[in-house]
């Protein structure tokens, strides 16, 4: 509900308009937004996508969840109002039934829109959609436009009529001149009076009509600087998406705006025209506030992805709004090429080398009518080879930038010059092995973080404050997991001891520079790894197993061991918390209290689960198997905060002859071996395999593990004995050393490649059962 709450905050200051907009009386009144908030904001909207039709039936159930929602919260309601108000809502949202996935798009959208005017409410700089000064403007100048229209129609009606009264004029002239009769004389003047007056009138509408041209290529003029800072701003909100800031890709507003623009122009130039005169330096300028208009309004709509490796396919698209204004006949095609850094920064100069080749680089700008956008889609683009630049130093191939170049020649209606325009994309990290993705990722984050509005290509500050650094691994940490659980105040305090290989608890790391060495060039200290790697393989656990235990606050997380024994150590035994691990890229330990032989106590760090650990048994049933640790930090029993990520065994039917078995974890002394004496398992029975008890013979196993079957073996207790040949379980166990040796393994299991199998005559794929026991008794 915290996104709502910033969002109520907001709407008092909202245009009605914007309010109506952002929640559509007929669709998603804000009814619905206001009563379900906490609810609303508990879903995973994000999920969801269009294009994704195997996620229609998720979708129908969350349609129906929302109407539930209404409905239950309508009864509540002792207001009438209300409560027929809310239930008339609930009947309406009926109309999606048939296309549940548009429901929750919609949903989608609206959220995402609601946290761009939040940021955008922190950061004023940045608007979602032209503001309303930026529209009265708009406004104001397409009034001024019909103003100097309605001027030169009057001045029409008043030349004609001058036109009228000269010719009478000059009729009358003739025959005063016979007659000279002082009727006549006064009928004269007062018809020469009029035209005067006419020519007095034309000339003054010909001085305000002049005025107001002038005035509104200047209003013309602001507009569009508005314009053209307001896509500038959309780029920046596009590059800033990579970190995780919230981002409104909807360019139907931009489009309006420049649309209208260029109408506005084009009347400004017809106006211009009809006068008659040329007046060069207004045609000029309205000619050089065309050019601008039409070259800026070619957008990257979807960024190819900022991380390439050659030999692999890649799509991106790149939207014109004035796509609608194109010049029919025709077809425009764009072409993409990618350039370097040095390229990049001399746009407009003489070409340089290729630097790369591209595979199915061009493609046709169409226009969609339904969503009334034009664009040009690369769908099955690939970079085939690249020219890299002379590296400076130790600068790496993952620190090279480059960028995807896309051109074309446009006519527009109206106008009888084409165009040459040109666009190019967010820098892209070029690589060749997936091996560098994890590099390549860093040089990207780096950019999108800390590079300054309208810079040169590509350039970027060598050192930042730690307190942009720490909001950067916040903004992405919390958008690559997809959570509101933010880091928290202890969380950045290790991040920063870390980084800055500083023990002091206690120190203010705010200002301190962090560099981009420190970031993702040299190793920590004692780790053969860099700080973005280890910070990296934490996010995409955490992404991919940890989710809602983190979102729910359950995983302490970054802390490091003076702040963990500080917390920790006047806890009851049995206390434990949940922490990355310091030590192992993407792993996660439970650290907890534990009483000394001495009846002191100690603090027990379990070695860490990685993915392929949490892949085999999740965290949760982990948490259950391991009686040491009973309550979460500071006094959350385990069973009642995780009970409902515990895996409810699994019936097994006993027809397929398998005794079935079950994984548990097993930590220090709780991996007890089996004795020589332990009663044989009944028939059919489950029971726990500890690896420890097969002995290493289960290698390949990280020795250094716990005790989990197939993740966490412990090294085999040294009188280990081997099970019955006659027990249940149905095989005898030899505890070979490891590695293997030919010479360990004992001779009644080694089959002798001198004696063959028996296989009965006739056909070879006809083995009858006695011949196979027979086989495998021998």
């Amino acid at each position: 509900m915290a996104q709502w709450i910033h969002m109520y905050q907001m709407l008092q200051c909202l245009p009605d308009d914007t309010v109506n907009s952002l929640y559509p009386p007929a669709t998603f009144p804000i009814e619905v937004r206001h009563y379900g908030a906490d609810w609303i904001e508990s879903q995973r909207w994000e999920d969801f996508s269009m294009e994704k039709m195997e996620q229609e039936s998720k979708a129908q159930t969350l349609l129906e969840q929302t109407v539930s929602m209404l409905q239950t919260i309508a009864q509540q309601k002792t207001d009438v109002v209300e409560r027929m108000k809310l239930m008339q809502i609930s009947r309406n949202m009926a109309m999606f039934q048939p296309q549940p996935l548009q429901f929750v798009v919609m949903v989608r959208d609206i959220l995402r829109k609601e946290r761009v005017l939040i940021s955008a409410n922190n950061a004023p700089q940045y608007q979602m959609y032209p503001s309303r000064d930026n529209m009265q403007d708009v406004e104001h100048l397409g009034a001024k436009v019909v103003e100097v229209q309605n001027i030169r129609k009057k001045m029409h009606q008043l030349q004609e009529e001058l036109n009228w009264e000269r010719q009478n004029f000059e009729s009358l002239q003739g025959p005063f001149q016979q007659n000279g009769l002082d009727s006549a004389r006064a009928e004269i003047q007062k018809l020469q009076n009029h035209i005067q007056q006419l020519e007095f009138n034309v000339n003054t509408m010909a001085t305000k009509r002049f005025q107001l041209l002038k005035d509104c290529v200047d209003c013309l003029d602001l507009c569009q600087s508005r314009l053209i800072t307001r896509l500038k701003d959309w780029r920046w909100e596009q590059h800033k998406a990579a970190i995780g800031h919230p981002f409104d890709d909807n360019l139907i507003p931009l489009q309006n705006w420049c649309e209208q623009l260029l109408g506005m122009n084009g009347n400004l130039r017809q106006e211009l025209m009809l006068i008659g005169e040329r007046i060069s330096d207004l045609q000029e300028r309205l000619g050089q506030l065309l050019q601008v208009l039409i070259q800026s309004s070619l957008v990257v709509d979807k960024q190819p992805p900022q991380v390439i490796k050659t030999q692999s396919k890649f799509s991106t698209t790149v939207r014109y709004l004035l796509g609608e204004k194109v010049a029919p006949g025709k077809p425009v095609v764009l072409k993409a090429q990618i350039i370097n850094e040095l390229q990049a920064r001399n746009l407009g100069g003489v070409p340089g080398d290729n630097v790369g080749e591209l595979i199915n680089n061009s493609a046709i700008l169409e226009h969609n009518t339904a969503s009334k956008s034009t664009c040009a889609t690369f769908r099955n683009m690939s970079i085939k080879k690249i020219k890299r630049a002379d590296r400076k130093g130790s600068e790496s191939v993952t620190e090279e930038k480059f960028a995807l170049l896309f051109s074309t020649e446009i006519t527009i209606t109206g106008c009888d010059t084409p165009y040459r325009i040109q666009m190019i994309s967010q820098p892209v990290v070029v690589i060749v092995h997936g091996s560098q993705d994890n590099n390549a990722v860093a040089t990207i984050i780096w950019d999108c973080a800390f590079s300054e509005r309208d810079r040169v290509p590509f350039v970027v500050p060598e050192r930042v404050p730690w307190r942009m650094m720490c909001s950067t691994l916040n903004c992405k940490f919390t958008s690559e997991v997809q959570t509101q659980h933010n880091l928290d105040h202890y969380n950045q305090h290790f991040l920063a001891q870390k980084i800055f290989d500083k023990p002091d608890f206690a120190e203010d790391f705010s200002n301190m520079m962090v560099s981009w060495a420190q970031f993702n060039k040299e190793v920590l200290p004692g780790r053969p790894f860099t700080f973005w790697q280890w910070f990296e393989g934490v996010m995409e656990l955490t992404k991919k197993h940890l989710k809602t235990y983190w979102s729910e606050g359950l995983i302490f997380g970054f802390i490091g061991k003076q702040h963990l024994h500080l917390i920790l150590k006047d806890r009851p035994n049995g206390t434990f918390l949940l922490r990355f691990s310091d030590s192992e890229i993407g792993g996660i330990t439970i650290a907890y209290v534990s009483a000394t032989e001495n009846g002191g106590q100690k603090i027990q760090n379990i070695q860490p689960f990685t993915k392929r650990d949490l892949e085999i048994r999740s965290l949760g049933d982990r948490i259950r198997d391991i009686n040491h640790i009973t309550y979460l930090y500071p006094e959350f029993p385990k069973h009642e905060v995780f009970k409902k990520f515990y895996t409810e065994p699994q019936v097994q039917s006993c027809t397929t002859g398998y005794i079935p078995v079950s994984l548990h974890t097993k930590v220090g002394t709780d991996a007890t071996p089996m004795g020589p004496h332990m009663a044989p398992l009944a028939e059919n029975a489950h029971f726990s395999v500890d690896a420890s008890a097969l002995g290493a013979s289960l290698a390949p196993l990280n020795e250094n593990h716990p005790s989990a079957f197939l993740g966490d073996a412990t090294p085999s207790p040294p009188n280990m004995a081997s099970l019955n040949e006659n027990s249940h379980v149905g095989f005898s166990v030899h505890p070979f050393q490891s590695p293997f040796n030919s010479q360990e393994i004992p001779s009644d299991i080694i089959e002798s490649p001198t004696t063959p199998h028996h296989i009965p005559a006739g056909n070879d794929m006809d083995i009858d059962l006695d011949s196979i026991i027979e086989t495998l008794n021998s």
